[in-house]
Parts: structure tokens; sequence; C-alpha cells
């Protein structure tokens, strides 16, 4: 019955239709937003008291080196993982990379890592890149690479 049910979910994925802008389904914009609400939570979600200075679990998490960069490293690699099945380059996917392992890297430093973590967003930089990528291929340019 499992594989039953596995056979069915495969025929009822969306491919991307041609009759829809830039080959994005329905489901793409869900995918999207779910990346959108994340990376807000990782990143923005909060604001330091006192001070208008957006903090998220990735801010709060970094209080423990090492482990907690280590933690929030491994959400943000789910992020890529579900950016690229947008069909990016691999030289953006390589890109988002870097700044997921400058973030662990710079957050694992105890004291100023925290300091650094708040201050750099990985997964803002690299939702803005997926937008920026699929902006211009919604516009029918062709995509920096």
């Amino acid at each position: 019955m499992i594989d039953a049910i596995r056979a069915r979910r495969r025929t009822v994925t969306h491919d991307p239709r041609p009759d829809q802008p830039g080959g994005l389904s329905p489901d793409d914009f869900q995918r999207l937003e779910r990346l959108r609400r994340l990376t807000r939570l990782m990143d923005t979600r909060w604001r330091i008291p006192g001070t208008r200075i957006p903090i998220g679990l990735d801010g709060i998490a970094s209080l423990v080196p090492v482990a907690g960069d280590t933690a929030t490293a491994v959400v943000s690699a789910y992020l890529i993982l579900e950016a690229s099945r947008f069909g990016l380059p691999k030289s953006l996917i390589a890109r988002m990379v870097f700044n997921v392992m400058l973030d662990w890297a710079g957050g694992s430093v105890p004291v100023i890592g925290t300091l650094f973590d708040v201050a750099f967003k990985a997964n803002r930089m690299n939702l803005n890149l997926l937008h920026e990528h699929l902006e211009q291929r919604l516009a029918g340019a062709p995509a920096r690479r």
C-alpha cells in the first residue's frame, strides 16, 4: 500500500507548465512562501528590545558556540536544497553555500560570533539571491551566473 501511495505522489507532482509565467507552478509559489517564512524565523523574526536590530533563531542559537551554529547551518542547508529545486545555476548555489559557511565559521567564535550572527543574515541574503534569479527568469532576461 505504501508503494501505491508513493507512486501516486510521483504522478501527482506538478511539472512546470509552459502557460505559466517563467514555468513556475503553484507548488513553486508555495515553496517560495515556505522559504520566506523560514528565512524570517531564522534571521529577522524579533527585534532586540530597545533597538531596531532584528534577530532570529540564528542569532539566538549562536549563544551556544559551534553547536548552535551547526544546528542553524543544517536549517540553512535545507533552505538551499529547497531553493535549488527552482533550477538555479550551480554558481548561484555555490554562492549560497559560501554564505552559509561564512555564517557558520563567523558565528562559531565565542562572544564575537554572536554579534557576527546578529549582523550577518546569510539566509536573508540567500533568499534575496533566489528572488533576484526568479525575477530575471520571469522577466525573460538571462539570469546572472
